[in-house]
């Protein structure tokens, strides 16, 4: 699996749907920390758009559907024109923790099940420990599945070439490994391939052998500048950075990777947010997430 992921199918796949859109002439955002704006649309705000009013949506997204997520927007925006979307991706326990703090939200998308179980009441207790109720659980879908790969720097020169070559270096203490913080989806993934290869983190970590991103995007860019000798990201990211991919990671180290998405109930445009979730189980975006590596459920 020794490859450099290409970007062309991603970039042909979007194209397609867009060409798609104004073709038929009724078809159909930013940092890691930061919202980034772009024109999209929904039918459910068709009443508020022919009434003038403006319909803002708001999406929380786990910082790995950037890309996506902005190529899906442009041929949203040509199909229902007069709604402006308004994304903030980042990390799904940072955005987890901005939804129970009170940040307005229509949409949530997270790359894993408990960032969002611990927002949804109907969630076992054992996760959702607080016993926060903001997930309208009745539009709560399994979206995406997605890969965990391990990269390397493009000339790298230390002989990783999987993640069985990975736990001989991290035991011998010879590499820097980067990995997502634990409370970013990532990360935990990246802790179970640890425990898998009975690895002790936190003496790693304490040996100097391991650093953290707060984020997928974080680990991705330390890997893509070479200043670590490896790391863990999921097969989107490295797709859309261009990453050398040496191994994915098995269910069985790690589990399926999930992504979950949920309309909340404190949602400023409840109905028009359901839309857009419903367009997102569309083959058209399944085209554009599959591009990249996503699995459309």
């Amino acid at each position: 699996m020794n490859r450099k992921i290409s970007r062309r199918s991603f970039l042909y796949a979007a194209g397609i749907v867009s060409a798609s859109a104004a073709l038929t002439a009724c078809g159909g955002s930013g940092s890691s920390t930061s919202t980034a704006s772009s024109v999209a649309g929904s039918a459910a705000a068709s009443s508020e758009a022919a009434s003038g009013e403006a319909v803002e949506l708001i999406v929380f997204a786990a910082a790995s559907l950037t890309e996506t997520l902005n190529a899906i927007a442009q041929d949203y925006s040509v199909e229902n024109p007069g709604v402006t979307f308004r994304f903030n991706f980042d990390s799904s326990g940072t955005l987890k923790t901005q939804i129970q703090e009170g940040a307005d939200c229509d949409l949530f998308i997270s790359a894993g099940q408990k960032q969002m179980n611990q927002l949804d009441i109907t969630a076992s207790a054992d996760v959702n420990t607080e016993g926060l109720d903001f997930v309208d659980s009745d539009s709560r879908v399994d979206l995406l599945e997605n890969k965990v790969v391990l990269c390397v720097p493009e000339n790298s020169d230390q002989g990783i070439d999987s993640f069985d070559s990975l736990a001989e270096h991290l035991k011998a203490e010879d590499i820097l490994f980067c990995m997502g913080n634990s409370d970013v989806p990532v990360g935990q993934y990246t802790q179970k391939i640890l425990a898998y290869y009975g690895l002790d983190e936190e003496a790693l970590a304490a040996a100097g052998v391991i650093t953290y991103g707060s984020n997928v995007k974080e680990v991705t860019t330390q890997v893509s500048e070479a200043s670590v000798d490896a790391g863990v990201v999921y097969c989107t990211d490295a797709f859309s950075a261009g990453l050398k991919v040496v191994d994915e990671a098995t269910e069985e180290m790690c589990g399926q990777v999930i992504y979950p998405a949920a309309v909340l109930k404190t949602a400023p445009n409840a109905e028009a947010a359901k839309e857009f979730l419903a367009y997102l189980q569309t083959d058209r975006a399944a085209t554009v997430f599959e591009s990249v590596g996503f699995t459309a459920l």
